[in-house]
């Protein structure tokens, strides 16, 4: 038996814990927090994730989807926090943001009906400004005195799009050494058979096969067992018998990227296998490729937004400063340079999670290839260049010992990969793109891509430091000063500090801590030219903010209002396509993914708007902080970028430094002295220089890990297995690079036209062929779905569409006499918008759905979804002209009935929706979390406001905040919300295009 401390009762043991997860004894609920507190976390252990990302396919196919612009998608900012596990966890993006199933069953399960702690007894008259007794009302006008004046609203990014465009002119960048034969024509030669086609194959059918065999297939065993049924080869006329004489011919005939190599490197009198292909000729294979020759930037540019040229435009790595003055630098030596900016990605990662293997991929790219291309796997912009020793050392029983021998084994490796940089970089090579075009290449290391370990790792940095600059470690949670120029390690100092190694090892270990690095022998990155390693280390979104500052601000909260409000709030909040309902709210998930802290962000601010303090403090300076890191956040992760929005970024930053001082004085800091915190002052100037942050997001690198290692290492025996490893990576790259060619040749079509970068989406409204139900009666409309006013609603559009010089007088007048001829329409539940570089995913939609029953007759409540109503005047950004209504009915009119009551020669929308309407929005957002309220339209007898429009007046769905007030009322659920509160606040979370869309 089990005797609780806090009710002096016995249980069993199972028992006991039953008791305690639902008692109402606050004595007992307090036992059962601390045993939830002291339960051990293993967030240190969790799995890097990136948030949703549209479908690309993967590296080896579209499958059925290109890729999409989305957010995206970050990890933990302590210094001992994990950051290279494995991602198989990662939900595919179809499953979690962009399920477009039309099934009357979707969701049913994720709202209502969970069990939750009763709400603890709370003390308001502790509050400043709340008399006691002042009931509910004056808690409420307390709390809203707390707050302080707004700050500016950001304001969108310049588009792309009209801008003016400076070239380079200081030298012939770029410049053409000759003309040549284009890649698809050389490509042919090398097959040696100009009349097939389907050459080294003899016909269609059998290059199909052998690209469903190595793309799609079973596995070679099952293959050439297939093969083996007698009667099949002879059939289907084919050359080969089995995987091994299909592989042959792949092998000998089929030309390739480069192959890879294995050789031995000795560090510490020890021998590792280092398996890596050559640099240089992967750069060439990048560059040559024709899928890739219409889009490649040869030469730097400066983009504005104002024939003034004073908003300077950043995007492609192209518009940056690096490559402008690395051009310039090549030209004084000699003119004609084309740069060639090598970007370089790493990161170890779990093959299996059972036997503990792991690998250590090597990833590189260019960046005269735009971001768009690159960040798509299916387009192949990326190659595989290492896989780097993974050996732990377990036989070195010094832990310092083995950290340095590490270290030095991995840049020892990187030296070897890299070598032929300096030579190449310095003197240039020649290069031809895929239209035969050649020309002096300089490959040079621009960026390193990379985790906060990995960064470390990279620049031979101590834990807790910087790796870009030598701030210490102490006052890493400085706020920057403003208009002081930004310091970086003393590039000069650490060389000379790592020169000392061949003359006075003893000496070379004083100069390296005294130039605050670590002493490791010869970098790889010390004799490369044109290379500052401080300066090429990029920002990195999924790492330092989702699994990282927003990983810390999500618990700092949880400690701020505590966890049984804050995730009461979670479980009642209304759905939206673009968010994730917690139902068992977000303060016991230990293993969160990048994606989950993505979700948990577009909600964050919501749910502690009115949530009082204790300690009698102002809640106003939590929210400003909040607002602030929610505002850098989204900010980031902007496509374009001009100096107007990074100038806004750094006052993002700003005004979180302004106001985190409540977390100290609630106990929840002593400081901010996290590494990752700090590196967001470097993200303005890693974008001035290299071109916004999703050029070198590590999101990819974490996509590629999968195709390039995870798929690679299923497709072994797990013996020996990079050998196997990299042989099955070639064929891959040699069927999909083939495929491609035989596109070009069968109907001679070009690559996907790059998509130039932009904040806008462009999206097309899709409705489904046939009506959910066919005929609604009106009474039923009222009854099931809530259209309370549908025919006096319908009456009034009637009438205005048919005279739209009525006044509304007029209109009242003329549609209260107006005979309907019929009672039934045909109805919708949902409307979704798509795009079109992506026509089969939803990338938004609108449910208007009525109480169902499921398969097991369980009832699923309904759904009726908020839109953003343009009311005729509305812009692409700014809620001017917008109003925000609840959709009640999607319905069509027959064309039959058409025809009955509207005049001849009117076109009239085929697709309509009854709208119960909500307030107009203020003149300003509400002060300190910048929202802007909105309550129920109704008139003078308390009936809601509503009307019936056409459904290209809708916007976008938008997601509401209630005013939960200062506890969340525990009637309210996510499916009747909508309907209990009075009041809310309009999300501009909700998706990058809310953020831009709604300020």
């Amino acid at each position: 038996m089990v005797h609780c401390a806090g009710c002096r009762s016995e249980f069993t043991l199972s028992g006991y814990t039953t008791h305690l997860q639902r008692t109402a004894n606050p004595s007992c609920q307090r036992i059962n927090d601390q045993n939830m507190r002291d339960l051990p976390d293993d967030s240190d252990d969790e799995e890097d994730q990136a948030p949703a990302v549209q479908f690309a396919g993967d590296y080896f196919g579209t499958y059925q989807e290109e890729d999409f612009d989305m957010d995206q998608n970050a990890e933990p900012a302590d210094p001992n926090d994990s950051e290279n596990l494995d991602e198989d966890e990662m939900p595919k993006l179809q499953e979690v943001l962009f399920s477009d199933s039309e099934s009357e069953d979707e969701g049913e399960d994720d709202f209502d009906g969970h069990w939750e702690p009763n709400v603890p007894a709370l003390d308001f008259e502790h509050l400043p400004g709340v008399a006691k007794g002042a009931g509910v009302a004056g808690i409420a006008a307390a709390a809203a005195n707390e707050h302080d004046e707004a700050t500016k609203v950001p304001t969108p990014a310049e588009r792309a799009a009209g801008e003016e465009q400076v070239q380079f002119t200081d030298g012939d960048a770029g410049a053409p050494l000759r003309r040549g034969e284009p890649g698809y024509e050389s490509y042919k030669a090398k097959l040696g058979d100009p009349d097939n086609v389907w050459a080294p194959f003899t016909s269609k059918l059998e290059w199909e096969l052998a690209q469903w065999a190595k793309l799609r297939g079973p596995g070679s065993t099952a293959f050439t067992d297939l093969l083996k049924i007698g009667g099949i080869t002879e059939r289907l006329g084919l050359s080969y018998k089995n995987s091994r004489e299909l592989n042959n011919i792949i092998d000998s005939k089929i030309p390739g990227r480069p192959k890879f190599k294995r050789k031995e490197v000795i560090v510490g009198g020890e021998a590792y296998d280092v398996y890596f292909r050559d640099i240089l000729e992967c750069v060439r294979a990048l560059y040559g490729d024709p899928e890739f020759a219409a889009h490649l930037k040869v030469a730097p540019e400066r983009h504005y937004a104002d024939e003034d040229q004073t908003i300077r435009l950043y995007h492609d790595m192209h518009t940056g400063k690096w490559w402008w003055a690395t051009q310039r630098e090549l030209e004084k030596r000699r003119k004609g340079a084309t740069v060639i900016p090598i970007i370089i990605s790493s990161d170890k990662t779990l093959l299996t999670l059972f036997r503990n293997r792991t690998a250590y991929p090597v990833y590189l790219t260019i960046g005269n290839i735009p971001k768009d291309i690159r960040r798509k796997p299916s387009r192949q912009a990326q190659i595989l260049l290492a896989y780097l020793p993974t050996s732990k050392l377990e036989h070195i029983t010094v832990k310092a010992s083995r950290r340095r021998i590490l270290t030095n084994l991995f840049h020892t490796c990187m030296a070897k990969i890299l070598e032929p940089l300096k030579g190449a970089g310095s003197e240039g090579m020649v290069v031809v793109s895929g239209d035969g075009v050649a020309r002096r290449g300089h490959p040079i290391l621009a960026a390193y891509v990379g985790d906060y370990p990995e960064q470390l790792l990279v620049g031979c940095v101590k834990n807790m430091d910087c790796p870009q600059c030598p701030e210490a470690a102490k006052n890493l949670g400085d706020a920057p000063v403003a208009g002081e120029p930004e310091k970086f390690r003393d590039l000069n100092a650490i060389l000379d500090a790592l020169a000392a190694f061949d003359e006075d090892p003893a000496e070379f270990v004083k100069k390296c801590k005294a130039a605050g690095i670590k002493p490791v022998i010869h970098p790889f990155w010390e004799g490369l030219p044109f290379v500052d390693i401080y300066k090429s280390i990029t920002p990195d979104v999924l790492h330092q903010l989702y699994q990282g500052v927003m990983k810390h601000l999500k618990a700092w909260i949880i400690e701020a209002f505590g966890a049984a409000e804050i995730d009461a709030r979670c479980r009642r909040l209304p759905p939206n396509h673009n968010i994730r309902n917690f139902m068992n709210g977000i303060s016991h998930i230990s293993r969160v993914t990048g994606q989950e802290h993505d979700q948990m962000c577009r909600f964050l601010l919501g749910i502690i708007i009115d949530i009082p303090l204790p300690k009698n403090l102002n809640s106003g300076r939590l929210i400003r902080s909040v607002r602030a890191l929610l505002d850098f956040l989204y900010l980031s992760q902007y496509p374009v970028h001009s100096t107007e929005t990074l100038a806004q970024q750094d006052d993002a930053l700003a005004r979180f430094h302004e106001n985190k001082g409540i977390f100290i004085d609630l106990g929840i800091r002593t400081n901010f002295n996290l590494p990752k915190l700090h590196f967001l002052r470097h993200y303005s100037l890693g974008t001035k220089r290299f071109g916004t942050t999703d050029n070198f997001n590590t999101e990819t690198t974490e996509r590629l890990h999968i195709d390039f290692a995870k798929d690679a290492y299923r497709a072994t025996n797990h013996k020996d297995e990079y050998p196997q490893m990299t042989r099955w990576l070639e064929r891959k790259e040699k069927i999909l690079l083939h495929a491609k060619f035989i596109r070009w040749r069968e109907l001679g079509q070009p690559s996907t036209p790059s998509v130039p970068p932009g904040i806008e989406f462009d999206r097309t409204l899709k409705m489904t062929l046939h009506p959910t139900r066919e005929s609604v009666p009106f009474d039923k409309l009222i009854q099931d779905y809530g259209a309370q006013f549908f025919r006096d609603a319908l009456a009034r559009f009637v009438v205005s569409t048919n005279h739209p010089e009525y006044s509304a007088r007029q209109i009242e007048t003329y549609s209260a006499n107006l005979a309907m001829p019929f009672r039934r329409v045909p109805v919708y539940h949902k409307i979704k918008w798509v795009t079109e570089h992506l026509p089969d995913a939803t990338i938004d939609s609108v449910h208007a759905t009525p109480v169902t029953k499921n398969t097991r007759g369980k009832p699923v409540p309904g759904r009726f979804d908020t839109v953003l109503v343009n009311l005729g005047t509305g812009k692409e950004t700014g809620v001017d002209g917008y109003r925000v209504g609840q959709v009640r009915c999607i319905f069509s009119i027959p064309e039959k009935q058409v025809q009955q009551i509207f005049n001849a020669g009117i076109t009239v929308p085929k697709y309509l929706v009854y709208i119960e309407w909500f307030t107009a929005f203020k003149s300003r957002p509400e002060p300190n979390h910048l929202l802007y309220k909105i309550s129920r339209a109704e008139n003078r007898d308390g009936d809601r406001m509503s009307s019936i429009i056409p459904i290209d007046n809708i916007r976008r769905s938008v997601h509401l905040f209630p005013k939960f007030g200062l506890v969340a009322p525990r009637e309210w659920t996510s499916s009747n919300v909508l309907e209990e509160c009075a009041t809310f606040f309009v999300s501009c979370f909700t998706d990058r295009h809310s953020y831009v869309t709604i300020y």
